[in-house]
C-alpha cells in the first residue's frame, strides 16, 4: 500500500502466528488393545506390512500404524540397531455409543492396516516390532 510507506503501519512485522509455528503435531489416537498377527507381503519395490489386531470395544477409526519416534512421511528407518518400532493406533468410539459398550468380536470386528516400506529403507531394517495396547509383535527379515 503506497499510503503507508512512509507513515509508521499497524501491520504486523512478521507472518509467523502469534506464538510460533507448532513444533509437532501430537497424535492423540490410543493403542489397540491387540495385535493379532503381522505378516509381510512382497511388493516390486519393497514390501508391505500387514497387522490384523483386535480393540476391546466395536467401533474403532483411523486405526493405523504408527511410528514411536516421529519421522516425516515417506522418511521411515529403523533405529541404531536396525529396528523399526511400530505402534497400531486409533481412535475410540464416543463414550456411551452402542459400540463403545459393546466388546469387539473376534470373527468380524478385526482391524487390519498396512505399510508400505520401500527396498531403500528395507536395507537398514533388520526387524520391526509392532506394538499394542497388551502385546507385541516382532517380524524378522
Amino acid at each position: 500500500n503506497p499510503m503507508g510507506w512512509f507513515s509508521g503501519s499497524s501491520q504486523p512485522e512478521t507472518l509467523e502466528p502469534e506464538g510460533g509455528y507448532p513444533t509437532s503435531r501430537q497424535d492423540t489416537r490410543l493403542p489397540v488393545a491387540h495385535i493379532a498377527a503381522a505378516r509381510w507381503e512382497p511388493l516390486y519395490e519393497g514390501r508391505m506390512l500387514v497387522v490384523t489386531g483386535l480393540a476391546a470395544t466395536k467401533g474403532w477409526s483411523k486405526v493405523a500404524l504408527v511410528t514411536e519416534i516421529p519421522m516425516p512421511p515417506g522418511r521411515i528407518h529403523g533405529d541404531e540397531n536396525g529396528v523399526l518400532r511400530l505402534r497400531l493406533v486409533g481412535n475410540p468410539p464416543a463414550a456411551g455409543s452402542y459400540e463403545a459398550t459393546h466388546a469387539a468380536n473376534p470373527a468380524s470386528d478385526t482391524l487390519t492396516v498396512a505399510l508400505t516400506i520401500p527396498t531403500e529403507a528395507l536395507v537398514d531394517i533388520r526387524e520391526v516390532v509392532v506394538t499394542g495396547g497388551t502385546n507385541a509383535v516382532t517380524l524378522r527379515r
